[in-house]
Formats: structure tokens, sequence, C-alpha cells
């Protein structure tokens, strides 16, 4: 066995509890209690397209009928393709895991059973598997085998890899090679001839696949693929990981997807010459992400991010990392973790240390971080939160949201950002992922194209941050080292300037905004709210006025303004406002729309000009004691502010020539 010599596995024996034995029983209860069934042919899609169309949920998966799929909010049930297919995906999904999981069972326990129900899926497998048809036509992905993709071929591989490591010295010679025949290296092969030349975590996830099955088979040719090749593992290290260590995509989600993927190869390498441990920016990858949480807990749902994938839960990541890498943050990462869970996990036992004393907690702090591209402010006596993000183009997982705005007031997400839903349920492509639904600019409806900002200023200082950040079209686009489909409008950004400074003062932002619009193209900045608009007069009943992504969009009113206050409803808390100030009159559209998951609303805000230089000041106001008395443009650089904090008067002049806010 490669994945643990002799006197490991005896200390793992002896460290396991009944609690762990019975978790992983329950855990693979449905592939114990059921025959042994695996595709028969290649019908087997995608696991994304398990979710309802219209509340963008996961169905509920029965192992007793591939026909009928249940939604878990109002219980339609939904039948035929991508439903079926999607069923099939997860049945591998669970068989693969299983034969890890059940390995390990079978090394802890040596009960028969769980060797024999690995064997039994294995051999399966091995038998269907060079006869599978190559299919998939999922977007962005190569094709797959037993399933779609080749990214779940590789998922699959893995756990196929390592629950036969564990059962290998157990079975017959000619089980042996069936299995390493016919399943290993055919997926080895197959892996090898469908790694698309691009910097992505699937590449990743599919390297890791080849090196573990070369690691195990002793096969210098799938080591050396998978490790040192163009757009092998040290590649997309040295590649992928930007600035700070932050993974090109920009997803936190699938930053730590491709973590896990270096780190299940490195958990078998890193006693051996095939490590990448060395590698500098494996560390940065592992550390980076612990800077972005957010006040409420969790990290943001930045770019392609599903509900429920901003959870702070990556203990196979901070077990091992902090075994390897001893370092406070990711001690106080699992420290943090295991504040809402028992420390009885696999990952504990595998590859934890024996003991984690007490540390500070892990805490939301401030940060800078300007080239990967992300700086957040943290009020730590309110609770209060800001990020901006500023980073580069991150390719298909990418949302075309440059210089977009998350708040937290008191811990809880009060200008959010949605994140996504299943990449096959229409809400993805036609709602979250495009600019409109982010707290940035959108020109004439379309989304962003590819940009690069740049961080013009950034003081911090005892009475404020200030952050002047632009997006300027004028530049070339940026070159991304990954595939992209092109889901954006170059010509309706073209010349477009788009510059936005935020100003930090703890308990209230100042959020100004600056673009220059050489065609006088329609500019909307949108103004997300995790509540609803209280009642104002002033504003008309609408028809939706929008004619693409926002055309969804409900209860819609207008109002023509230059400068606008605005109170939002939030359950269960007091109200939030914000002060809006044009430089020229604008329209203003309030409108409600879908929140992540969409069974629940969120108020949009949207301003709308086709001036040539358009320029705002908005005020959000978190600690409910500030207010913008008056806002001057000067000239086309300075613009002066005046502003009460708590009964206390302030003048300030910020000039754009210099980025430097002055008191008056």
């Amino acid at each position: 066995m490669l994945q643990f010599d002799e006197k490991e596995i005896n200390e793992i024996r002896q460290r396991t509890t009944l609690a762990i034995i019975n978790k992983l029983v329950k855990d693979n209860e449905v592939i114990l209690t059921s025959d042994t069934l695996v595709p028969p042919d290649a019908r087997a899609t995608w696991n994304l397209y398990y979710y309802c169309p219209e509340h963008g949920v996961r169905l509920i998966w029965d192992r007793h009928n591939d026909k009928d799929h249940r939604c878990p909010v109002d219980g339609k049930v939904f039948r035929g393709e991508p439903y079926d297919g999607a069923w099939w995906r997860w049945l591998n999904d669970l068989n693969s895991k299983a034969c890890y999981e059940l390995g390990l069972l079978w090394q802890l326990t040596q009960e028969p059973k769980y060797l024999n129900k690995v064997k039994d899926i294995l051999l399966k497998y091995a038998i269907n598997y060079p006869h599978y048809e190559v299919h998939g036509d999922i977007p962005y992905n190569g094709p797959g085998k037993a399933n779609a993709q080749t990214l779940c071929e590789a998922n699959c591989h893995l756990n196929f890899a390592r629950g036969y490591d564990f059962i290998r010295d157990d079975i017959q010679s000619f089980e042996r090679e069936k299995i390493e025949e016919s399943l290993l290296r055919e997926g080895a092969e197959f892996l090898i001839a469908h790694r698309s030349p691009q910097l992505h975590n699937h590449e990743i996830r599919i390297n890791a696949a080849v090196g573990v099955i070369g690691l195990l088979l002793g096969d210098e040719r799938y080591i050396n693929f998978a490790l040192i090749s163009d757009y092998g593992l040290h590649y997309q290290l040295n590649y992928g990981a930007i600035g700070e260590g932050m993974w090109f995509e920009g997803s936190i989600h699938y930053h730590y997807y491709a973590l896990q993927s270096l780190l299940i190869y490195e958990k078998i390498a890193y006693k051996t010459p095939y490590s990448v441990g060395a590698n500098p920016n494996l560390l940065k990858m592992i550390k980076l992400p612990l800077d972005l949480i957010m006040s409420n807990g969790r990290f943001p749902r930045l770019n392609d991010c599903i509900a429920g994938q901003e959870q702070v839960i990556q203990s196979e990541v901070f077990e091992f990392g902090y075994r390897e890498y001893p370092f406070t943050i990711l001690h106080q990462a699992l420290q943090y973790i295991y504040s809402f869970e028992d420390r009885h996990n696999l990952e504990a036992l595998l590859y934890g240390v024996d003991i984690l004393k007490p540390v500070d907690s892990l805490k939301c702090q401030s940060s800078h971080k300007p080239y990967s591209g992300y700086t957040s402010e943290f009020n730590e006596e309110r609770n209060h939160f800001m990020l901006v993000k500023h980073a580069p183009f991150g390719g298909e997982h990418d949302h075309y949201d440059r210089l977009n705005l998350v708040l937290c007031r008191n811990g809880k997400e009060i200008i959010p950002d949605l994140g996504t839903t299943g990449y096959g349920a229409e809400l993805h492509y036609n709602y979250y992922k495009n600019s409109a639904t982010h707290n940035t600019l959108t020109v004439d409806e379309c989304n962003q194209s590819p940009n690069t900002p740049e961080v013009l200023y950034y003081d911090k200082n005892d009475s404020y941050t200030l952050l002047d950040v632009i997006a300027d079209w004028n530049s070339p686009p940026p070159e991304v080292d990954s595939h992209v489909i092109n889901q954006w409008s170059n010509e309706a950004y073209k010349g477009i300037v788009y510059r936005r400074t935020f100003i930090w003062f703890g308990d209230c932002v100042l959020d100004l905004t600056k673009v220059h619009n050489p065609e006088k193209r329609r500019l909307d900045m949108t103004y997300i709210v995790r509540g609803s608009h209280c009642h104002d007069e002033s504003f008309i009943p609408i028809i939706n006025p929008f004619s693409k992504v926002l055309a969804r969009l409900e209860n819609c009113s207008q109002n023509s303004f230059d400068e606008q206050a605005l109170r939002y409803h939030i359950e269960g808390e007091r109200e939030f406002n914000q002060q809006i100030f044009v430089n020229q009159k604008s329209l203003m559209y309030l409108c409600s729309g879908l929140d992540n998951p969409a069974t629940s609303k969120v108020a949009y805000t949207v301003v709308r000009s086709q001036s040539e230089r358009f320029s705002s000041v908005v005020l959000h106001d978190l600690d409910g004691g500030a207010m913008v008395k008056s806002v001057s443009w000067i000239n086309d650089a300075l613009v002066e502010i005046e502003l009460c904090r708590n009964g206390v008067n302030s003048r300030y002049q910020y000039n754009y020539s210099t980025s430097k806010l002055a008191f008056v």
C-alpha cells in the first residue's frame, strides 16, 4: 500500500473511533445495502444538470428510482434528459467514493464485506470501462467515458485508484491485472489524451489522477506527464497562482478545489522525489483565502461559487497543510472549523497532528492584495466588512464584475455577491453570472468584456482607508491561458473608462464612481441589497424597463433624480440607508430580483445615465448615523462632499488627479 506504510496504518487503526467507523458506514449505506450497479453504457452525463430549473436547487437523488427526479422545494417531478443522465453521474460518484472509503474501512476493520464491495465495484467498472463510448458536450470541458466530461473522469479515477491501493495486497493476481489494465491504465491513457493545454482547476484534477495512477503502478511516463510536462502540476502552480497566491479563476471555491486536487496527489507523493511541496505557491494558495473571510465567518461568493460552497469547511486542506506547514493561521482555520463540529473526520485521523492546542480565533481582517486583485476592510468593533474586487479576468469561472462591491453590516452580508447555482440550471448563465447582477457597472445591458483593473492609489490611516481603482477598456484585453466562451460585448465597452473610489470610515462607506462614456452609451450602476425597498411616493410604478438579464426583475418603479435617499427594510434588523448623488439628472429604477437560492428576493437599485461623463457619490450607511449633506462637483477632477457622522460635520475634497482626499 502506497498511501500508508505498516507503521502508519497501525497507528491510524489505534486512533480510529467507533464514531468514524459508523460515519463511514452511514455515508456509504446506499452502496452497501444495494446490489452493485454500474452504468451498462455511456449514459451518464453531468451532475450539474441535476438541478431544478425554477428554484436553482439540487434535486433529490434516489438510488432506487432513476426515472423520477424531485425538487425539494415544491415536490415537482422531472423526467427524461438531462436529469436521467445526471442521475447516473451521481451513481458513478457514489460508487467511486465508496471505493476509497470502503477500502479504508477494510484497512481499519479487516471486515471482508468492505473488501468484497470495493473489489466488486472495481471489477464491474474494469469490465465495462474499455467499452464505454467517448461522449459529452459540456461547455468548456473535454469528453468523458464513464461520464460526460474529462474532469468527472478524473474524479472517479482518483477514488478508484486510492480505493484499489487499499485492497491491492488482498486480492488475486488476475483481479489486480484486470483492474490495473482495464480500468486504471485505460483511465490514465484517456485522461492523458484529453487533458487540455490550459491553466484550469480541471487540468490539476486530471494531472492528480494520472499522477496517482502513475505512483500506484510505478509508471514514470504517467508521473512525468502529471508533474513536469507543460500544463502539469508545477506549470499550474507556477502560472495559475497569481500575485499573493490567489488561483487565477478568482473563485474561492475553485481555488480550494484546485488545492484539494494538488493535495490528493501530495498526500501520496510527499515522501517521494515526486512531491510538489517545495513549490512556494502551494503554501501561498493554502493561506491566502483566509485573509478574505468576511465578518459573517464565510468566504465571499466570488465568481462561480454555488450557494453553500462559501463555507469554511476545508479540513482536507488544513489538516494536512498544518501538519506540513505549521503556521498559526492554518491552526486557527482548523480551530474555527472545529468550533462548529467535532474533529472526528478522516482528514484529522489520517493526516492531522495529534493535538490542536487552543490559539487565538481566526478573525476577519483588513487586507490589500493588489496583484491578486482584492481589497478588504474590517471594523472589528462593529463587525462591518467591505470587499472590493479588482482582480484580472480569470476565464470561464469568472463573472463579468470588475470593481464589484460586497458589504457586511454587523456580520450580515447586506450588499452581497450572489454567486451562482448549478451550471446546468438556466439561472446560471442567464442570471447569476452577468455584470447586471453584481454591484458594478453595466453598459447597454451587456456583460463587461475582459479587463485587468489597476489600483491607482491605496492609503490606510487612522481616519479612513482609501482605495482608488480603474477599469480602462482602452487598454488591450488580457490574455488568459485558459479556454473561454465569449459572453460579453467588446463593442459596448469600447472606449469606456470606469473608475471607482472607496473611502472606508468603519461606520460608513463613501463610494465614488466616475465613468468616461465617449459614445454616450446606456450606463447602469447596480446596487443590490439583501432586503426590500421601503415605499417612496416619488417613484412611479412602471413595466420592467430592462430587455436582457434584468428582464426577470419585478415590482419596478422609476424616478428622475440628481440626489436620492433610499431606505431598505431588512427582516429582523434596523433599516439600511443609502444616499445617491449624480452630477447630471439620471433615472433610478427600484426593483426586486432573485437572491441565491432563488427562493428569496433582494432589492435592486439601478442608476441609468447616458452622460458622456457620469459621476456619482453613494453613501452606504452601516451604523445608521451618517448622512451626506451636500455634494459639489467643482470641476472634472475635484468633488467636494459634506459628510455628517454622528452629529459631527466634515467637509472633504477628493482630487481625481492625485487620488488624494483632503479635509476642507
